[in-house]
């Protein structure tokens, strides 16, 4: 699977167990949802690239590294993607934000767009898009499709649990686009849930049906 990496790491192994676990609280969901994006924000953000500037430190001129202007951006598929595109924001607050609302039919499993709103400059910015179930591919496939239209040309998607299925429907439809994964589950089941998975991300982060 080229442009796919599985992350590996003691503690996103730990706090995946913690985000799994059918027990765990909306807060410590959302907490430990936290802490995971953090963990795979470097290299996440080893993709975004980078311009060469001169600066100067309190003894002498160097040349250092900055953003070209404007800056990258993290777009989250609503709702659950909020969580991971808040806590990358913590680490990159200079990005810009921007939300596109996909949500899935509860019977024919597609996904239906009903809002966006993105940054200005858009088609400028690095994008890092972002929702923590990667499960048929449908709602990414859909907002990486947006943004094509609205000019983005690098993108990087990144999500907690991804299911075979949606790595191989997203990778066919944006091939050229790298997939950043915490873990990689076993299959779908019938109703379109990746197993093991952690269940629904956006009723777990708001604790909601």
């Amino acid at each position: 699977m080229e442009k796919l990496t599985v992350l590996s790491h003691p503690l996103l192994a730990q706090k995946l167990s913690i985000l799994r676990d059918e027990r765990t609280p909306a807060w410590q969901f959302r907490r430990t949802l936290t802490e995971v994006a953090q963990l795979m924000a470097w290299p996440v953000f080893a993709h975004l690239k980078l311009e060469s500037a001169t600066i100067r430190t309190p003894l002498e001129e160097m040349q250092g590294a900055v953003f070209a202007d404007p800056a990258p951006a993290i777009v989250s598929i609503l709702r659950a993607g909020n969580g991971m595109a808040d806590a990358f924001s913590t680490i990159l607050p200079e990005a810009g934000i921007g939300h596109l609302g996909m949500e899935r039919d509860h019977d024919t499993h597609l996904p239906r767009a009903y809002y966006h709103k993105l940054p200005p400059q858009i088609s400028q910015r690095q994008v890092v898009l972002v929702d923590p179930m990667l499960a048929t591919g449908g709602s990414a496939i859909m907002a990486a499709n947006y943004l094509r239209d609205q000019g983005v040309r690098d993108m990087v998607f990144a999500c907690l649990v991804a299911a075979p299925e949606g790595v191989a429907a997203l990778q066919k439809a944006e091939p050229d686009m790298p997939i950043m994964t915490a873990a990689l589950d076993r299959e779908l089941n019938k109703n379109s849930y990746i197993l093991p998975g952690l269940g629904d991300a956006g009723d777990r982060i708001y604790n909601t049906q």
